[in-house]
């Protein structure tokens, strides 16, 4: 450590001196300038390949795999150095922050609902402590479309089932992942829908054209349908690894019947990586009081990390405490209670880091071998990782993962089963993004209007514009896409209603 401060100190000197363009920047400027998906922090994947991928494990001194403003300022300041970058006169150590033992549980009612005008503050990001608003969008009209790329007989016999049950058709496009690259090809495609005045869009891409730019066409697509930028029919994505459960993903949804909202059985997962990253945790407390007052219990399993032996518990029976032996062992195996729980259960919401294979440190290997009919929501990074990606891949995820190639967490769900499952394709904002399109559902809106109106929010808030979806060679090493934040998935079938209202 020693040697480390006299080399941090020449370090200093030399930049003062000759080199200028190798000034340390002002701390604000740092994480703007590194923080891809504008949480207030920054994670090891925002800096690597830059001057400062090795100093990001010494300011990260918990190992959360989140670094704040506050963190890198204290970090400075044992080393004489200031926010702006400048010398201290006499350097000084910052108070740590306290390990709380209790844990706040806001209301999801008293929470912010963010939009361009009113955005999170930087300390409700990164605690993901908001909630994105959303608005219904009215639909080009009451018809159902298929655009698919398979080519298959048997794929294309079930879609066609689909669409008849829906009294629609099933247009097919040469190759999903490249819908979006040519004008004319669009442009048939936006006059098709507007001629048949489309409500709800099924978007059912082969595995390997279920990519970033697939979904990103899409929107570009949707979103050209007149005047406004905003999807003006309601998505839903089919896709399967394998035909097996393809065919029984469309037969559940052509036999699905609605949930009714007194016979929900809500499972939530969340992660506690530390003592002092809680946010998952307390997002699965505010479900359960949210649910508990319409008389719903909401079981839980909390997973700690090996750091997270003086983190808050939760009270009250049907909470599972399970600890994992190391950052790169994830549960597999519950116990036999939670594992009924889980089973029973008909809604299933995560909250924690993710990699592909891994959500809230399950594994996907421990997901229920038999989920039907269940509904899914991941809010972890990399829930919908694409088999093949057109951007390159990450080594490092938040929470300090490694990034392997897996099948995609929400997909195994899929293939178990499910009828309906949400997740990202890359960085993913949890909570705040995943709340409105469950609130959606439980109001007894179908699984395309939820999509559309997260999607048409996201637009809104970052500013998107016609003609500037999809992701473009030049941007394919930009650390900072914006098109992340439009890389939510959800399958299932757009037209369907998961959850009933009660009359």
């Amino acid at each position: 450590m020693k040697n480390f401060v006299i080399g941090l100190i020449a370090l200093i000197t030399a930049c003062s001196t000759c080199c200028a363009q190798q000034s340390i920047l002002h701390v604000d400027e740092l994480v703007k300038q590194y923080d891809l998906d504008r949480n207030g922090a920054l994670a090891a994947s925002e800096v690597e390949g830059s001057r400062y991928a090795r100093q990001y494990t010494r300011w990260d001194t918990d190992s959360n795999g989140s670094v704040s403003k506050e963190d890198i300022i204290q970090f400075r300041a044992k080393f004489g150095i200031a926010a702006d970058g400048s010398r201290m006169s006499k350097p000084f150590s910052l108070s740590k922050p306290q390990s709380s033992r209790s844990l706040k549980i806001p209301s999801i009612e008293s929470l912010l609902r963010a939009d361009r005008n009113h955005p999170p503050t930087r300390q409700l990001s990164a605690n993901s402590e908001y909630v994105l608003r959303t608005e219904p969008h009215e639909t080009a009209g009451e018809t159902y479309v298929v655009l698919t790329d398979h080519t298959d007989s048997n794929y294309l016999e079930s879609l066609n089932r689909l669409a008849k049950h829906h009294r629609g058709e099933v247009i097919w496009v040469k190759d999903l992942a490249r819908m979006g690259e040519l004008e004319s090809e669009i442009e048939l495609l936006r006059e098709e829908l507007r001629q048949r005045r489309v409500k709800w869009v099924a978007i059912a891409p082969r595995l390997e054209t279920f990519r970033e730019n697939t979904v990103l066409g899409v929107w570009e697509l949707l979103s050209s349908l007149d005047d406004d930028v905003q999807l003006d029919c309601q998505p839903g994505f089919l896709v399967a690894s394998n035909f097996q459960a393809f065919r029984k993903l469309i037969d559940q949804s052509i036999n699905y019947s609605s949930i009714r909202f007194k016979g929900l059985r809500p499972f939530a997962i969340s992660q506690v990586q530390n003592s002092t990253e809680t946010r998952s945790l307390q997002k699965s407390a505010m479900l359960k009081s949210h649910f508990n007052e319409s008389g719903i219990p909401v079981p839980i399993v909390a997973i700690y990390g090996t750091q997270a032996d003086t983190a808050p518990r939760l009270p009250g029976e049907q909470v599972w405490n399970l600890k994992v032996e190391s950052r790169e062992k994830f549960v597999q195996t519950m116990p036999a209670d939670a594992t009924k729980s889980l089973q029973d259960s008909n809604l299933v919401v995560m909250h924690g880091h993710g990699i592909p294979g891994m959500s809230c440190s399950l594994d996907i290997d421990g997901l229920p071998a038999d989920m039907s009919g269940k509904i899914l929501l991941s809010g972890s990074c990399f829930s919908a990782s694409p088999v093949a990606s057109d951007l390159p891949a990450m080594r490092q995820a938040p929470g300090g993962y490694e990034v392997q190639q897996r099948d995609a967490f929400i997909l195994r769900a899929i293939d178990n089963g499910a009828v309906v499952a949400f997740g990202h394709q890359r960085l993913s904002s949890g909570f705040p993004h995943l709340y409105p399109v469950l609130e959606s559902w439980v109001d007894g809106q179908t699984v395309g209007a939820g999509y559309q109106q997260l999607i048409n929010a996201l637009i809104e808030f970052g500013g998107f514009k016609s003609g500037k979806f999809l992701i473009q060679k030049d941007q394919k090493s930009n650390k900072r896409l914006p098109q992340n934040r439009l890389l939510y998935v959800v399958i299932g079938d757009p037209a369907l209603q998961p959850i009933q209202q009660e009359d």
